[in-house]
């Protein structure tokens, strides 16, 4: 009887012992993982997952010509439009878009840009409030873009205090780099970021609010002359008759301005 005793004793004794053990890690685990997340106003690699194979680089003609912009998948009617600065559209028909680009790699395809919708206050006079364009991409293999990586959702009217997740490509980084913050507005018109190492070929990035895209990189001063301070134009009325102007086109098959 004491032998037994002894023995069932050890028994539980263990089992408490596995439980704080198994515990102990949990809660190790969750240390890390929270560990793993960047506190805010931190720019650092971004990993490759869904959201981040909708962003890519632009490139001029293909891999060999050098990334100079960021773009995103947007959803459309036709599953074939991407969002970037306006100002990074300056010769589309050389620009193709990579996404989910990771050190020279084209995990989801190089593709081509056919449409862009540009505002005529960008197209004349360079506004920078009007520094928001979309474009179209010819099918890839008999598919379109959206149905490869997917697309964000357009939300024109995020709050001016919007926490911002920003995903680029800088020229002279192979891999995207992500960064998250509070926003201010520096103007009515115009959203600001206090995020670091966002320097240039991050324009046209996508500013993502609640998975959504509420911005991109660009406007005052091309997006900014400091790699730590960043600014979107708002994208409100104007922004949203582009996409929907875009949208429509590329359900239709109209050709746009390329």
């Amino acid at each position: 009887m004491i032998h037994r005793a002894l023995h069932r004793q050890t028994r539980r004794a263990g089992r408490i012992a596995l439980a704080m053990a198994t515990v102990s890690a949990l809660l190790t685990l969750d240390v890390c993982d929270a560990a793993a997340t960047p506190p805010m106003g931190v720019t650092s690699v971004a990993g490759a997952d869904p959201a981040t194979a909708r962003v890519g680089a632009l490139f001029a003609g293909g891999l060999d010509g050098g990334h100079f912009c960021t773009a995103s998948v947007v959803r459309s009617a036709g599953r074939d439009l991407i969002a970037t600065a306006a100002h990074c559209l300056g010769a589309p028909e050389t620009t193709v878009f990579v996404p989910g680009y990771r050190d020279g790699a084209a995990p989801y395809g190089v593709w081509q840009v056919t449409a862009v919708e540009q505002d005529q206050s960008w197209t004349g006079a360079e506004d920078p409030d009007a520094d928001i364009a979309f474009a179209t991409l010819a099918p890839l293999d008999g598919r379109d873009i959206e149905d490869v990586v997917g697309g964000f959702p357009v939300d024109a009217d995020a709050p001016a205090d919007a926490q911002v997740t920003v995903v680029g490509y800088p020229s002279t980084v192979e891999e995207p780099l992500t960064c998250s913050n509070a926003t201010t507005m520096w103007s009515p018109t115009q959203r600001r970021i206090g995020c670091p190492d966002l320097a240039g070929g991050t324009s046209g990035s996508p500013w993502l609010v609640d998975g959504a895209l509420a911005g991109v990189l660009g406007g005052f001063e091309g997006g900014g002359t400091e790699d730590d301070i960043s600014y979107s134009a708002v994208l409100g009325d104007l922004a949203e008759g582009l996409y929907r102007r875009a949208s429509a086109e590329a359900a239709d098959g109209t050709d746009g301005t390329v």
